[in-house]
């Protein structure tokens, strides 16, 4: 019997795509994906720890599912109610004690088990708890990757953070860094561009720490694999995320000015520009460092646009702290960034130093910081008036007769009457640049053909990005 699976995703790409991977691998089970939980026979909150309230959100949309899972079971029905990710590795234990109706609380390295816990939790009479960090990766048991995002695609290459920097939870909750072999990461990108995929971005909590091993048990980096998957045919664009200054090497940077299909665009996030402030996060660089790197890819791609994370009222953050952050935001200039005031994570050494700020300090300082961004982001995108940019055609968009797609640079572009051009690339003049997208017409709109069949399966609902 046909059953139905509805993944609800918060946070980083990096869950976008860990949600991708749990229907591959409920698929062969008999699960097809619905968007809704109404008809679901399995919902998965696929959860993300980095967002201030991050578990109590969880709980809210937990109770709302209950109500759900106790009408069908009045009925004679079961529903089946998972939560995955990094909510549930930090806090599993708690969650099953606050919400014992869960049936499974798993970790980012446990999905690919869902189908032996979902028999487990069938035949038990308690929930089921798999958190373990397990010797063996689980991108060793998963199936071939069948599901992406229309034209484009994530691929993990990288997983984990040996980084431990003081505010975050990433390294108990995703575990020390492992990166894929090379052979892996090449099938799971031709099988994507086999399906009609042009664009893929390589993921990771520090990606271009990328250390795999090919064939030969030569380790390669970040910046080979590059060049090694751009020789694929079909494959017209490469992106990569969530990047650490200190793993920005020379070989990266070259790329970045040899490779044609790797885009334009970097997130590259240094979260302060008080060297004070960087040493208390232990990021292990300063400011000058991050500077420097930017310089040298500037060098290498003079048109390459930069986006960041910024944390505004670290512990112990003066004034003179926060204008050496908005002294390397002017300096920098940045096509976007993200910024948040800082939040203590239970059990990250931050949330145990006592100098914290109040809260009207940080949201003063963050609406400052802000107002300097939001201008910066705008300037930008105003800055790409009059030229034509390569576009990838992605959906329809908001109002009839419109779609939305995606420039070198990642900007939302509005075309209009280019539905039947979904998943090409074609060239666009843009017209108007907003804070948040731009707009722009087809250039020879007549000689573009209809692109070949993309296949696909249902959608993610996410909400949400990470820092890292």
């Amino acid at each position: 019997m046909d059953k139905k699976v509805y993944i609800k995703t918060y946070g980083c790409q990096m869950n976008v795509y860990d949600s991708l991977r749990m229907k591959d691998v409920l698929a062969p089970h008999g699960y097809s994906e619905t968007e809704s939980v109404e008809d679901a026979d399995l919902v998965i909150l696929n959860t993300c720890h980095i967002r201030e309230k991050a578990s109590e959100k969880v709980y809210s949309e937990l109770g709302r599912i209950r109500e759900r899972k106790d009408e069908l079971a009045r009925n004679g029905k079961q529903m089946m109610i998972g939560v995955a990710g990094c909510v549930a590795q930090a806090e599993g234990a708690e969650m099953m004690r606050r919400a014992p109706y869960i049936d499974m609380v798993f970790g980012p390295q446990s999905y690919h088990h869902l189908p032996e816990m979902l028999t487990k939790a069938a035949r038990a009479a308690g929930g089921v708890v798999e958190l373990d960090f397990p010797e063996v990766q689980k991108f060793d048991f998963l199936p071939d990757a069948t599901h992406s995002d229309g034209a484009s695609a994530f691929v993990s290459v990288q997983e984990g953070c040996d980084k431990f920097c003081t505010f975050c939870v990433v390294p108990y909750t995703r575990g020390a860094e492992y990166s894929r072999p090379v052979e892996a990461v090449e099938r799971e990108v031709r099988q994507h561009v086999g399906r009609g995929v042009v664009e893929i971005t390589l993921l990771g909590q520090n990606v271009n720490a990328y250390h795999g091993e090919d064939g030969l048990g030569e380790v390669w980096s970040l910046g080979r694999l590059i060049r090694h998957l751009a020789r694929i045919d079909g494959l017209e664009r490469i992106r990569y995320t969530t990047s650490h200054p200190r793993d920005m090497d020379d070989a990266l940077i070259a790329a970045h000015g040899d490779v044609a299909k790797l885009m334009p665009y970097l997130h590259l996030p240094i979260q302060s520009g008080s060297d004070k402030i960087l040493k208390a996060m232990n990021r292990k660089h300063k400011a000058s460092d991050y500077l420097a790197i930017i310089e040298k890819l500037r060098a290498a791609r003079p048109d390459l646009a930069l986006s960041s994370d910024f944390i505004v009222g670290f512990p112990g953050e003066s004034e003179a702290d926060f204008q050496a952050t908005l002294r390397l935001v002017e300096s920098v200039h940045y096509a976007q960034a993200y910024s948040f005031k800082y939040s203590p994570r239970p059990g990250t050494p931050a949330a145990l130093i006592d100098d914290q700020l109040n809260e009207e300090v940080k949201a003063e300082r963050l609406a400052r910081l802000q107002d300097v961004l939001n201008a910066q982001q705008t300037a930008f995108n105003r800055s790409t008036i009059g030229r034509t940019l390569p576009v990838l055609i992605e959906k329809p968009g908001k109002y009839s007769g419109q779609t939305i797609g995606k420039s070198p640079y990642l900007q939302s572009v509005i075309v209009e009457h280019a539905e039947h051009l979904i998943g090409q690339l074609v060239d666009v003049h843009i017209s108007q640049g907003h804070a948040n997208s731009l707009r722009g017409e087809l250039i020879q709109p007549d000689n573009y053909q209809t692109p070949p069949l993309i296949t696909q399966t249902g959608s993610l609902h996410v909400q949400g990005k990470a820092s890292a």
